[in-house]
């Protein structure tokens, strides 16, 4: 007979808010899903480019560099965007916008409020946002932690207290981890965590098998801190610290060097 499920260590992931006002969206789709936001006059969406599927005639779509979020040579050397886009209502009435994934995955919701304000995640991950949400790149400068795999090495760094739209393929799980608590899971598994989150890589055997068999297991814990500095730890509809797992993404990982001597 299955456990109970509060004693299971991974839960599936519920969307909670803290925001004073409800913000009207909905998620459509299995694997391929897409989020329709309403949007009150005046109200905006910030999105990245290509994402935008469907809109009524009241929106205005305007393609811009937004300062605050720290694009430019760091996202145009690794091939990436360096602006969003934004959809703005300047009508008297509601109106609404389809936002849809640029491949097979599911869109998780995050209120950053719940989460102390930011979170990191997947290059790619962030889709869009509500309200105060700010997006930039998170440089992981520990040579351990560079070498296995690019993603280790350039990470999104969401923060502000609004409501962001993140990608993440297969099913999702979320972990809540105690104070000096281990979590070892594979790196290309791992969708979002908490700043607060101690990250390590741990090599899973000889270089042979890093490099033909996948890539290495990183580690997860989260650093003891003081009692009463912690306390809200135990509230956590008010804060918590916790790692999001992406358990159907399976990535052969080669070492980035090993690829750059074979081209």
């Amino acid at each position: 007979m299955a456990a109970p499920f509060f004693s299971t260590p991974f839960q599936p992931y519920v969307y909670q808010s803290h925001q004073g006002a409800v913000i009207p969206f909905q998620i459509l789709g299995g694997e391929a899903q897409m989020v329709q936001i309403m949007l009150k006059p005046q109200e905006k969406i910030i999105a990245k480019p290509g994402s935008m599927c469907f809109m009524s005639g009241s929106i205005e779509m305007e393609n811009v560099l937004i300062p605050e979020n720290e694009v430019g040579v760091w996202q145009w050397f690794f091939g990436k965007a360096v602006t969003s886009v934004i959809f703005r209502n300047p009508g008297p009435s509601d109106g609404f916008v389809g936002i849809a994934t640029p491949s097979l995955a599911r869109i998780l919701p995050i209120d950053l409020a719940k989460f102390g304000g930011e979170i990191l995640c997947l290059p790619d991950a962030f889709l869009c946002s509500i309200n105060d949400v700010k997006v930039s790149n998170a440089l992981d400068h520990r040579a351990r932690n560079v070498m296995p795999n690019i993603e280790g090495f350039l990470r999104q760094k969401l923060t502000g207290q609004g409501l962001a739209f993140i990608l993440a393929g297969g099913s999702v799980a979320q972990k809540v981890l105690e104070v000096g608590e281990v979590l070892a899971v594979d790196v290309s598994c791992i969708v979002a965590l908490n700043t607060t989150v101690n990250v390590q890589i741990k090599y899973n055997g000889p270089v042979r098998r890093a490099v033909f068999g996948g890539s290495d297991i990183p580690k997860h814990e989260r650093e003891s801190k003081v009692l009463c500095a912690d306390c809200d730890f135990l509230f956590p509809g008010i804060c918590c610290d916790c790692i999001f797992i992406n358990l159907d993404r399976c990535l052969n990982l080669f070492f980035f060097f090993f690829l750059f001597f074979l081209y």
